[in-house]
Formats: structure tokens, C-alpha cells, sequence
């Protein structure tokens, strides 16, 4: 999964269930998550590798406004969260852009859901630095596979002296156990 969170999970009530877990189910595919759980048709955990961390569940009154930041990938998985949740009925509270007051790489935009919610999507990767990333990581990795290929013979040759060893040791053991066993027992 995603390794240890600092939250485990959070619950919002929603008013109409059924109109929360369609704009949810929309608008949080777009950072990769999805509907992992649901019970008696009035509650839903949301989440990623078998893990909900995000849950709504239906009251009659709920809560006062909270606001809940989901992790992005990247900047265009914050682009298309704001806009699906557009489509879905949100009001807008920050289109996609970069927040400097909080950090120069915070990317972000925010919505109120239907019950009147504050959700945010954030990505906190500089600008092509995912790009950047990769082509680092094809770097090491071309690394990786010289070594190994290099290291490869010295490995194999390794190998067949220990083996060439151990059969030597073994031969000589069982010459020794021979000779054990053809001494007749002394008698006290």
C-alpha cells in the first residue's frame, strides 16, 4: 500500500448518501482511489491497495464544514479532480495552482462537495519533477544491470571453486568414514 499514514481514516456524515458516493466514487478515481467498501447502503470506505482511509456515511444532520486534503500523483490528477468534481455539482473554493504561501511546489484546488465540505486535492512534486524522477531512476537502473552483468562471471567463477572445494572436502570425508568402518572394534 501506501506504507504507514499519519491518518488512519476519516468519516464525514452527508445528508444524501446516495448523491455523496456518486460525487465521491467520480471525483476521487481521478487520484487513483476508489469505493473498497460499503454497508447497509448508508455508509462507504474509500481507498487504495485494500485500505480505507476516507469514509462517508448518511445522518440526518451532519457535521458542521469539515476540510479533508487528499494526496495527487501529480498535477494533472489535481486538474481533473476539481473539474470532475465540477461536473458533480461542487462549487469551486480555489481553482488547480500553485499556493506559495504554504510551500513554492503546493500545488492544489479545493471544492465543496455537497454537504458543504472543504476538499482539497494537493500535490506537492515540483513541476516535472516526476519526469525528472524517472529519467533518474532509468539512469540507475541501466547502472544496475552493467553491474550485474559485470559481476555476473566473477560470481559464477566464485561459485564453481567453492564447489570444485566442497566436493574435495567431501571425497576426503568419506574416505576417512571408509577407513572408520573397516577397523575391527576394540574389546575391553
Amino acid at each position: 500500500m501506501r506504507g504507514m499514514t499519519m491518518i488512519d481514516h476519516i468519516i464525514l456524515r452527508v445528508r444524501d448518501y446516495k448523491t455523496s458516493r456518486d460525487f465521491y466514487d467520480a471525483v476521487l478515481a481521478t487520484l487513483g482511489y476508489q469505493r473498497l467498501m460499503e454497508f447497509e447502503g448508508t455508509q462507504a470506505g474509500y481507498g487504495a491497495d485494500g485500505k480505507p482511509y476516507f469514509w462517508i456515511g448518511e445522518d440526518a444532520n451532519p457535521h458542521p464544514r469539515t476540510h479533508i486534503a487528499f494526496a495527487a500523483a501529480d498535477r494533472a490528477a489535481v486538474d481533473a479532480f476539481h473539474q470532475t468534481a465540477l461536473n458533480f455539482g461542487a462549487k469551486s473554493d480555489g481553482a488547480p495552482g500553485v499556493r506559495e504561501n504554504y510551500h513554492p511546489s503546493y500545488y492544489a484546488a479545493f471544492v465543496f462537495d455537497p454537504d458543504g465540505h472543504n476538499i482539497e486535492a494537493v500535490c506537492h512534486t515540483p513541476e516535472g519533477a516526476v519526469k525528472g524522477a524517472a529519467g533518474k531512476a532509468k539512469a540507475v537502473a541501466k547502472k544496475a544491470t552493467k553491474a550485474a552483468a559485470k559481476a555476473a562471471p566473477r560470481a559464477t567463477a566464485a561459485a564453481q571453486k567453492l564447489a570444485g572445494k566442497a566436493k574435495a572436502t567431501a571425497k576426503k570425508a568419506a574416505g576417512k568414514a571408509k577407513a572408520v568402518a573397516k577397523k575391527p572394534a576394540r574389546r575391553r
